[in-house]
């Protein structure tokens, strides 16, 4: 074996020195110290080339240009984000000791679409031949192989807490306020619109929203004592008013409505038409989310003194306009608790409102026509600013049915929006329900007169955003 002794070996022109002659060949280097680079400088494997004989690898190169979304094997010395919409399989590769692999939830949905890591062959994970899963939002954890014993351990668990994650929920939509009695902000849509929701928030900030949600209202019904419209379903959750402050009527359920990030598409509700034949106008459905609110149901009519119509059903239901025909039913579709009550019945009954059924003719002759249901409130809170906050809104009355008689009656709406009843026999119109409240229309109190057209609905949806 030859040998040369030097103390130093440049290259011969430019900046690169080539120790060894291609593939095949083999460079050793004997001595007790080895140095290899220079402060500052940067010593680097070739692309492709493998590290033997220094230990167990002890990190990964995150593959950040190839996101995981369909079952695959995974390389030592790799890391990988999961951007699944459905549960996978991360096969892991023959172990060798010092392997490592690493994974993390990318799209923050492990909890619903599980990533499985299974074992190359009778290989184990932490000591069991068997598949492991990871089910926690945000998880992400790191393998390295040991030995045959054990094979594959988890070093390095880490779960969505540790990343920073807004604690709170975040949104936008509809017209923003901040509530004037509290760290809540308010969404209030008069309107169809989005409810986009940016943060999803944890249980230590908050991660729920509450809301009320209400249909439009019907309108009322039209010649001598028409009914009144019933109001539009009324559905309220607000956990940190209620029961103490909320003592008008029970919560909705669900009483805590999780908001996921998603954009929320927001119905409101439109009253029922006012109406001069024998048609009958329901309310239309309002809906965030899981929670519909049914529209109000439409007044009786009486188109002659021997044709009658029912009042129809609905959120709350219409009023009777005359015998033999009935009242509405209230909660329709049914939910619990009822998101209204039923129409008043006999002669001009008043629609059903959401905490109170309309008022009945009691049929012992003129005057007829009756008053409106009473609707449901809720703390000033919860909604809108520029009151004390202790005072509260009204949504949901009935319609007040139409009168006759002399002197004119008057039948007024229930509290929450429900539009007055028609004024005299033969000439008077119902009033229309109050907009964004959901109340009834008022019945038409004559053969000539209008039925008042029911209120739109409204959603606003309420939220802890800070402390």
């Amino acid at each position: 074996m030859s040998k040369i002794e030097v103390n130093k070996i440049g290259p011969q022109c430019g900046t690169t020195l080539t120790v060894g002659c291609g593939a095949g060949q083999t460079v050793a280097v004997d001595a007790n110290t080895v140095t290899i680079g220079r402060c500052g400088g940067t010593v680097a494997l070739a692309s492709g080339a493998s590290q033997t004989g220094f230990g167990r690898e002890g990190s990964v190169n995150w593959q950040t240009g190839s996101l995981k979304t369909t079952t695959f094997t995974a390389v030592s010395g790799e890391g990988y984000f999961i951007n699944q919409g459905s549960a996978i399989t991360m096969n892991l590769p023959a172990g060798s000791a010092g392997a490592i692999v690493a994974v993390s939830d990318y799209a923050r949905n492990f909890a619903t679409y599980n990533l499985t890591i299974s074992p190359n062959g009778s290989e184990k994970i932490g000591g069991e031949a068997q598949d492991a899963k990871l089910n926690v939002d945000g998880q992400a954890a790191t393998f390295v192989y040991v030995d045959s014993t054990k094979g594959w351990i988890n070093v390095q668990n880490a779960e969505d807490t540790e990343t920073g994650q807004n604690p709170y929920v975040a949104a936008s939509g509809g017209t923003e306020t901040t509530s004037p009695c509290g760290d809540f902000k308010i969404h209030t849509f008069t309107g169809p619109g989005s409810f986009v929701v940016s943060s999803a928030g944890l249980a230590s900030g908050s991660n729920t929203a509450e809301y009320i949600v209400i249909g439009g209202g019907g309108s009322g019904g039209r010649g001598y004592y028409g009914g009144g419209g019933g109001a539009g379903g009324f559905r309220f959750a607000s956990p940190t008013l209620a029961p103490a402050t909320y003592p008008a009527k029970p919560l909705a359920g669900p009483a805590a409505l999780s908001v996921p990030v998603t954009s929320y598409p927001i119905v409101v509700g439109a009253g029922g038409a006012a109406q001069s034949s024998s048609s009958q106008n329901p309310g239309s459905l309002s809906t965030f989310s899981s929670i519909t609110s049914a529209g109000g149901g439409a007044g009786g009519n009486r188109s002659s003194p021997s044709t009658n119509q029912s009042g129809l059903d609905g959120g709350s239901g219409g009023g009777q306009s005359n015998t033999p025909a009935s009242a509405g039913s209230g909660n329709t579709p049914p939910v619990s608790p009822p998101q209204g009550n039923n129409g008043g019945t006999y002669y001009g009954g008043g629609g059903g409102g959401a905490s109170a059924v309309g008022s009945s003719d009691d049929g012992g002759g003129t005057p007829y026509g009756a008053g409106g249901g009473a609707g449901a409130g809720f703390p000033n809170a919860f909604g809108t600013s520029g009151q004390n906050c202790g005072s509260f809104y009204y949504f949901s009355g009935g319609g007040g049915g139409g009168g006759e008689g002399s002197p004119a009656p008057t039948y007024a709406g229930g509290i929450g929006g429900g539009g007055l009843g028609g004024l005299c026999g033969g000439c008077g119109s119902g009033q229309a329900g109050t907009a964004n409240t959901g109340g009834g229309g008022g019945g038409g109190g004559g053969n000539a007169s209008l039925a008042g057209a029911g209120g739109s609905g409204i959603v606003i949806i309420r939220y802890k955003f800070q402390n």
